[in-house]
């Protein structure tokens, strides 16, 4: 029997810490994070309706609000413990107005409790200190909301029209992308400016040695650029070597070094990604699960506080637990005199919780390693050591400096040293940098000298150097970058930068952000189209109009109204706008980055390599943009939208000869189509050097109308034969003998030891791998298709063979069809299977909880989803067909195949979407010569 008390969490972990904490009158259950969300379709938020919003559940809540509405039946009062931000505080209100509308909150008291840490002591001051919903916290939610889904939705179609194979827009999302294209564009364009420097080595009296810098020559002070070549370096090397040197001065001084105040969620992010290599989202993820509760010798807790905050402060309890334990551990002289305050620069008040640390210092990393695993007891140690360091003395250094002069003072050199006196804090833990390296010379110790000291020269050393570009991003400095404008909030910064990625805007290389060129192509459209809604500034201030609503001080309507006036206007100024107009400007902007300048011969980059007439621009077709000739349709030459030679010096213009294949006699070639460089045998049955099945898009007319497609007459010419260059391959180094490898295959290995059957190696549509009768295994990024021998196969296979080996787990039978439901772990991840269809199971779910009603429910949601597709209403589409149906054939039925046949391509999509979603057991490599994608 559920108890008097019905406490709603988000999570299922977290309730399972709660609940031990609670009496038996009280049931905690999960909502399972948001429960509701607006559609995904026109019409969720309406401006002309003075904003009204229409929400809908989710796919997955109407079991878990079925679940909550039960246990609150039979009970007297509702506690909403979500989370303490915004965004709880939004599930909380979700909750509290699904309640109202089922008329469950109508004779119960409905009341909300936060905490900032799962503990005992925690969980029961907020229980008996509860409060109302924030109707601020929530009115600056709908607020980002609205904004949010107004901007998407009206700015992402408007890309999708103007700028085709573009994914999406966002308020922020968009903002950061510009950040890195813009970073990229100063590398570009960044002239390195040469100079020197002079080390030269000294012995002191006593014998020790050491190196001191050129800082004056012939009475000036040098700058950076004071020696700029290599002439005056030499000629100030000639001036050194016949003087003698003596100590003219030295300064000693002392200095103090304060530690850092401890984490919030966006230095949280910045050091997990510098000291552990952590990405944010990997960060947030394993921050969750240490706040959420860990089972340590039978007891759940949470180990650290909430870890989406802004606030630096930490609570009395934990500074006298922290003075406590340093003292304990590292003696009285750490600890200082008064306890250490740190004050946030947040403007939102209420979001300034807590700093993130340990809920009890005490808890030492080493003993709680045996309970976490590698990623949680990596970053509880990072937030440990922080929080001990916050409340530690600080450090004491001597730094001194030494001038080194000749006898007429013409020839002046510097040697500085620190020394640490007391390391204080630093005995725990020391702030990383970003994108700048200690200073060696401040950091090393210096031997004893005294002025007047006479000194002999030892070595002369001039070194060359030249100025750096601007560092690209790193996930650390681009979520400081972001925090310093006030764009986005850090709780929010994991998810940007995730979908960043996910659109093939940027990737991320050396753990550094590179803009794809598809990225670019976007950050250059919004700026010339969209240019007020990419500023740093309009975006930052738009944040601050949502703290002040958050803080009850501007309506949240008036925002909204202020910002769609002038949003619908910028949009609706686009629909006269002609594609041709867009490639003009987009041309112009990236000119220079698709086609640098001409080189040193002559050659100019925008010449069409194949007719010799044409020049090269960009061009947009139905898969996105793409570079091709301007004598399209007589000449047909495309490539991939990159610069005319990647970063590993790869040409991509034309073809390159190899030779002849010795079989045929035919040419053979290394080309790029606009799925990559691949190798192809024989003559190209036209001038195009894009492959016959992606041939160039017509630009359409200036009035933006699409011309009309000339009737093609079928080509009888045979089809060279192709194949993909592996991934790591540079076509660069493709000589004739690995051509004519690649074009063999696949090639038979061996024999399997154990079965007797065939072994060979290829390449299919996922990339290399190897086949043993039906089992399809792919090579790792370590293995060559080209060389990999039969011992090295056999143990991949082992491996394959084991995975298929392991029986799919059976949750049940379908309550229709009898056949059973079943679970299991493909190429996508984990799901669950009825008959030919597949339904991934959602993240963030663990597999092993999956019951059969929730299997069931997702295998409906997708055949649901696919009928959608297919245009097909719910009730035409049962959820699995009965035996014998496939006998009948109503007329709706055939009404539906004979209209999805007038439209061949949303088929081949349906068909394409559907084959991605399947696990990779039931997609194996397709035996084929591969095509030049």
């Amino acid at each position: 029997m559920p108890g008097s008390n019905v406490v709603i969490v988000e999570s299922p972990a977290k309730a399972k810490t709660i609940n031990k904490y609670l009496g038996d009158d009280y049931t905690v259950i999960a909502s399972f994070g948001h429960v509701r969300d607006l559609p995904a379709r026109d019409g969720s938020v309406r401006p002309d309706e003075d904003f009204a919003m229409e929400w809908e559940l989710g796919d997955r809540s109407k079991r878990h609000i079925d679940e909550i509405a039960k246990a609150v039946k039979s009970a007297n009062r509702v506690y909403l413990a979500t989370d303490p931000d915004r965004e709880g505080e939004a599930i909380a209100w979700h909750l509290s107005e699904l309640l109202r509308e089922k008329h469950l909150s109508d004779n119960r008291d409905v009341q909300r409790v936060t905490f900032n840490e799962i503990t005992k002591s925690a969980v029961q001051t907020a229980m008996a200190n509860p409060r109302a919903v924030s109707q601020e916290l929530v009115d600056a939610y709908l607020a980002r909301r609205a904004l949010d889904y107004l901007v998407g939705f009206t700015l992402s179609p408007v890309l999708w029209r103007k700028l085709p194979g573009s994914k999406s827009a966002g308020r922020v999302q968009s903002v950061a992308l510009r950040l890195i294209c813009e970073r990229e564009s100063e590398i570009e364009v960044f002239k390195p400016q040469e100079y020197w420097s002079i080390a030269v080595g000294f012995t002191t009296p006593a014998g020790s040695s050491f190196t001191a810098s050129l800082t004056q020559l012939d009475g000036k002070k040098l700058d950076k650029f004071g020696l700029p070549n290599r002439e005056a370096a030499e000629a100030a090397v000639a001036k050194i070597r016949p003087q003698t040197f003596a100590v003219s001065q030295v300064e000693r001084k002392q200095s103090r070094r304060n530690p850092s105040p401890p984490f919030t969620t966006s230095t949280l992010q910045q050091e997990a990604s510098r000291k552990l290599g952590f990405g944010a989202t990997r960060t947030m993820r394993t921050a969750q699960k240490l706040y959420e509760g860990i089972d340590i010798g039978g007891e759940t807790v949470g180990l650290i506080t909430y870890m989406r905050t802004d606030g630096v402060s930490l609570s009395q309890e934990a500074i006298d637990g922290a003075r406590s334990l340093i003292g304990t551990q590292y003696g009285e002289r750490y600890v200082p005199a008064q306890p250490r305050v740190y004050k946030t620069a947040a403007k939102n008040a209420q979001e300034a919780h807590e700093a993130i640390r340990p809920t009890d210092l005490h808890r030492r990393p080493e003993s709680v390693a045996g309970h976490l695993e590698q990623d949680e007891l990596r970053l509880y140690e990072l937030i440990w050591k922080r929080t001990l360091a916050s409340q530690m003395e600080s450090a004491v250094l001597d730094q001194v400096a030494v001038d080194i002069a000749s006898p007429s003072k013409d020839v002046v050199l510097r040697a500085t040293g620190s020394i640490v006196v007391f390391d204080g804090f630093l005995k725990v833990y020391q702030e990383d940098r970003d994108d700048a390296a200690e200073d060696d010379q401040q950091e090393r110790r210096l031997p004893a000298m005294d002025q007047g000291d006479a000194l002999e020269r030892g070595d002369i050393t001039p070194d060359q150097h030249f100025t750096q570009p601007p560092p690209r991003y790193s996930e650390a400095s681009l979520v400081k970058k972001l925090e310093e404008l006030g764009i986005g909030r850090p709780s929010t910064y994991a998810s940007i930068l995730q979908v960043l990625q996910d659109r093939n805007y940027v990737r991320l290389d050396k753990r550094r952000f590179i803009p794809e060129d598809r990225g670019r192509l976007v950050t250059a459209f919004l700026e010339n189209f969209f240019h007020r809604y990419v500023e740093y500034n309009f975006t930052a201030e738009l944040e601050n109009q949502l703290d002040e609503i958050s803080d009850g001080k501007i309506d949240w309507k008036t925002v909204l109204r202020d910002f769609w006036t002038a949003f619908d206007a910028a949009v609706n100024g686009t629909k006269d706008l002609t594609i041709t107009q867009v490639l003009t400007t987009l041309d112009n902007e990236l000119g220079a980055h698709f086609f640098p300048a001409a080189t040193e011969d002559g050659h100019d980059p925008r010449i069409c390599p194949v007719c010799r007439e044409g020049r090269l621009g960009l061009k947009l077709g139905k898969m996105g943009a793409f570079i091709g000739c301007s004598r399209y349709p007589e000449c047909r030459y495309t490539r991939p939208l990159a610069v005319a030679n990647d970063e590993n010096g790869e040409a991509q213009e034309g073809p390159r000869e190899l030779g002849n294949d010795p079989e045929t006699g035919l040419p053979v070639t290394v080309r790029r189509g606009p799925y990559g460089a691949y190798i192809q045998l024989g003559p190209a049955p036209t001038a195009a050097i894009a492959p016959p099945e992606e041939p160039a898009v017509e630009e359409p007319a200036a009035d933006g109308k699409k011309p009309k497609a000339k009737k093609k007459k079928k080509d009888d010419t045979p089809k060279p034969k192709r194949v993909s260059l592996p991934k790591g391959m540079a076509a660069a180094d493709v000589d004739l003998d690995t051509a004519l490898k690649l074009l063999a295959l696949p090639r038979t290995i061996g024999n399997h030891p154990e079965t007797g059957e065939e072994i060979s190696a290829g390449i299919g549509r996922f990339g290399p791998y190897l086949k043993h009768g039906s089992v399809y295994k792919s090579l790792t990024p370590d293995d060559d298709v080209l060389t990999i021998g039969i011992n090295r196969a056999v143990d991949l296979l082992a491996g394959a063979a084991k995975k298929a080996s392991a029986p799919a787990k059976t949750l049940g039978d379908h309550p229709k069809t009898g056949k059973p439901i079943t679970m299991g772990s493909g190429r996508f991840g984990p799901y669950v299977k009825h008959a030919s269809v597949y339904a991934s199971i959602p993240k963030g779910t663990e597999p092993d909880s999956v019951t059969l009603e929730q299997a069931l429910e997702l295998i409906d949601a997708k055949v649901a989803k696919d009928a959608a597709k297919k245009g097909k209403t719910p009730k035409d589409a049962e959820p699995v067909k009965a035996e014998g149906a496939e006998a009948e054939k109503p007329a709706k039925a055939k009404a539906t195949a004979k209209t999805a046949a007038k439209k061949p391509a949303a088929k081949k999509a349906t068909k394409a979407k559907a084959a991605a979603d399947a696990p990779a057991e039931a997609a194996a490599p397709k035996k084929k010569t591969a095509k030049a994608s």
